[in-house]
């Protein structure tokens, strides 16, 4: 079998990306740290930030229904006004909600 030039460098390129591949499969590998007590601890940590998190999103998504639904004195345009502030408010909130869990969690 003949191989032509642009086939040599092909082998070549994809022999290098495997390589690269394998190095930084073995970096990250020897990277982790081994099982040790403080993993479990940081496991225990991170279920709390969690079910926090989840119960500030779900009082805001509530609260967020409840704002979006037209309320009967209002016109189309006062409701659909009120609605983008709304949303805008709403995408605030929840963006503070994750900088706070990160906040928490990185502060360990």
């Amino acid at each position: 079998m003949i191989f032509c030039e642009k086939d040599i460098q092909k082998i070549a390129v994809f022999s290098m990306v495997g390589m690269m591949q394998i190095g930084f499969g073995v970096s990250a590998i020897e990277a982790t740290p081994l099982f040790s007590e403080d993993q479990q601890h940081i496991v225990k940590l991170d279920d709390r930030h969690d079910q926090y998190r989840r119960e500030r999103e779900r009082s805001e998504n509530e609260r967020h229904e409840r704002e979006m639904r037209r309320r009967e004195h209002e016109s189309e345009r006062e409701w659909r006004e009120r609605q983008r502030r709304e949303n805008e408010r709403h995408d605030e909130n929840i963006r503070r909600i994750a900088h706070d869990i990160l906040d928490l969690i990185l502060d360990k």
